[in-house]
């Protein structure tokens, strides 16, 4: 098995590439050991010292680590964490994967469709290229919010393409978004 890695905008995040299908559809995000309960994979990345966050995405693992750990000393023991895992044919998962996007019913309902179509079809493809994922928490009075998780969570570049990138995008085509803004979940 060769596992490749990329860099990601966030330097704390390292996005691993196994070469098969990690979850397939749908995300989880992880960032602590405990919340890692229902994957044996993000359990066994949490066991290297150093790791922070663990995000699994259709077919990659973002690791997040502590600011003053360094990538050199951390890689080879996540990529044997990865590894392992994949070897001893346990799964990524045990029970369901997030889908995504909270739900919102209520007069808005056409606009929030519309909001997570553009998401689904624009953002998250280019997001997860770079290890993250951003899901739609809520929309209220033009204002919409949204959760970014992964090598997004923390990133430097994020309120950059929030504001400038997301932001105009839905504002362009749908009018009666104003503003994006994060949300800790």
């Amino acid at each position: 098995m060769f596992i490749q890695t990329e860099s990601t905008p966030n330097p704390a995040t390292l996005k691993f590439l196994p070469g098969q299908d990690v979850l397939g559809s749908g995300t989880a995000d992880f960032t602590s050991p405990d919340q890692a309960a229902p994957s044996p994979l993000a359990r066994a990345v949490f066991a290297v010292e150093g790791v922070t966050g663990v995000f699994l995405g259709s077919d990659f693992v973002t690791v997040t680590k502590e600011q003053d750990v360094d990538w050199a000393h951390l890689k080879p023991a996540i990529l044997g964490a990865i590894m392992e895992h994949y070897q001893s044919g346990r799964p990524v998962m045990e029970g369901a994967t997030d889908s995504g996007h909270a739900t919102q019913d209520g007069p808005d309902g056409v606009i929030v469709e519309q909001i997570k179509e553009l998401l689904d079809t624009r953002v998250r493809p280019a997001v997860a290229q770079d290890g993250g994922d951003i899901t739609f928490h809520g929309f209220d009075r033009g204002v919409v919010y949204l959760h970014m998780k992964g090598a997004c969570a923390g990133c430097p570049s994020s309120t950059l393409t929030l504001k400038m990138g997301i932001e105009n995008l839905l504002r362009h085509y749908i009018p009666e978004v104003t503003e994006v803004k994060p949300v800790a979940v």
